[in-house]
């Protein structure tokens, strides 16, 4: 298990949650076909919108990993990574995804990186973890307090007690 980080763990929830609202319940494949469709197409020809969530979401059906180490590598920094790495280790199949792809690169290589390893860790989730950030973990190893403030512990008294000693 890999750590990756918090903001790509998080970017990966938020995939899952957008494909199961696109989807719907009950699930309505045809809508979503329509939906990935268009972003496709958008991206393909250049435009679309600049968001993670949505690039990641075009990308996350039809994508392949030809290195997954080297992504997962590049999932430990959110802001800055190797973006031309990132596109070596991935591919899509020819067509209007694979010109997708390529316009990614072209036109928006740093959100393109993150997308990708996004939708990587979206198809991939054994292959990594988050840093638990939980109240429980970061209450983790600190000494426990179990002793209420100004009550005097049992330990503590018997050290001065006097009639103790004799």
């Amino acid at each position: 298990m890999r750590r990756v980080h918090p903001e790509f763990a998080y970017q990966s929830r938020e995939l899952a949650d957008q494909i199961d609202g696109i989807l719907g319940d009950p699930p309505d494949r045809k809508n979503y076909q329509n939906m990935l469709n268009a972003l496709m197409s958008d991206y393909a020809s250049g435009g679309g919108i600049d968001d993670l969530n949505m690039m990641a979401f075009a990308l996350v059906d039809v994508i392949e990993f030809t290195d997954p180490k080297a992504v997962l590598a590049e999932a430990q920094d959110f802001e800055y990574g190797d973006a031309a790495r990132v596109f070596a280790a991935a591919k899509c199949p020819d067509g209007v995804a694979a010109e997708m792809l390529a316009a990614l690169e072209e036109n928006h290589p740093d959100l393109g990186r993150q997308a990708i390893i996004t939708a990587f860790l979206h198809k991939h989730p054994r292959l990594w973890d988050e840093d638990d950030t939980s109240l429980d973990q970061l209450h983790e190893g600190e000494e426990d307090e179990d002793e209420e403030e100004g009550v005097v512990s049992e330990e503590f008294a018997q050290m001065f007690d006097q009639e103790g000693e004799q």
